[in-house]
């Protein structure tokens, strides 16, 4: 074979390993399907709970709380769905946040079973119904952008940001966790669970500070271009890095002096 050949076969060969549009607009879709359902659950079971509108009642009456049976279940359908996100991500769509994703599933989950077996549950419901409002757009913006509704994804981009930044970096630290750090030791004794559960809070803060920078430059990048570009939250996937996309253009030294000969 000419090395032309082998480039070309290169070529076809990284190809093939790299996921379709549709593969990852699938993954999206999938993902924003169950947020929508499980973020409208969250809201009808808790509509009607005191906690919802009145925090200090998550420790009130702690830790003889009674548990309902819609409670229940919507922690047991998102403790499958982050252990199923877990498990899956290492043959999904490969990200730039790879390990950030990780480290957030894994602290979710830890979250969710240690607020359970302290039973800590009615503050845990409410930082659930948190994340999944903002992980609607998350994954919207996405499956928009794959699908290429470019005025689609911007739009639900600009509503990511106000949603993102009002849940993430505003409700999740300033009532949340200043619940769970200064109001909780006011109401109930402490007891070693509890560190460990607010260590766990603040390592979800950090990610979102993270992410919340990465979706700040796509919107600094997109006011540039005049559109979203990229995915948010992870940039991009690592199989349309530039790396590999220099290797699989034709800008190699031999194609080069080639054309120059020509």
């Amino acid at each position: 074979m000419t090395e032309r050949q082998v480039e070309r076969w290169w070529r076809l060969r990284r190809s093939q390993d790299k996921p379709s549009t549709l593969v990852k607009f699938c993954e999206n879709a999938w993902k924003v399907t169950f947020y929508i359902v499980n973020f409208s659950f969250g809201v009808y079971i808790l509509w009607d709970k005191e906690w919802l509108w009145d925090i200090d009642q998550c420790y009130v009456g702690y830790p003889h709380q009674g548990l309902t049976d819609d409670v229940w279940w919507y922690y047991m359908i998102s403790s499958a769905f982050y252990w199923s996100l877990t498990i899956s991500q290492f043959w999904d769509v490969r990200r730039k946040d790879f390990w950030q994703m990780f480290v957030h599933h894994i602290a979710t989950i830890a979250l969710l079973s240690f607020s359970w077996v302290c039973n800590l549950h009615r503050i845990g419901t409410l930082v659930l119904l948190l994340h999944d409002c903002a992980d609607i757009f998350v994954e919207a913006v996405k499956a928009a952008k794959y699908a290429s509704y470019q005025k689609l994804c911007d739009s639900l981009f600009l509503m990511l940001i106000v949603v993102w930044i009002s849940t993430r970096v505003g409700i999740f630290p300033f009532y949340i966790i200043w619940s769970t750090l200064v109001r909780a030791p006011q109401l109930v004794p402490m007891f070693p669970a509890y560190y460990i559960f607010n260590s766990l809070l603040c390592l979800l803060l950090v990610l979102h500070v993270v992410w919340t920078t990465l979706i700040l430059q796509i919107a600094y990048n997109a006011m540039k271009a005049g559109q979203m570009d990229g995915d948010v939250r992870s940039s991009t996937e690592v199989s349309d890095s530039p790396n590999h996309s220099n290797h699989s253009n034709n800008g190699s030294p031999t194609r080069r002096r080639n054309k120059k000969n020509t």
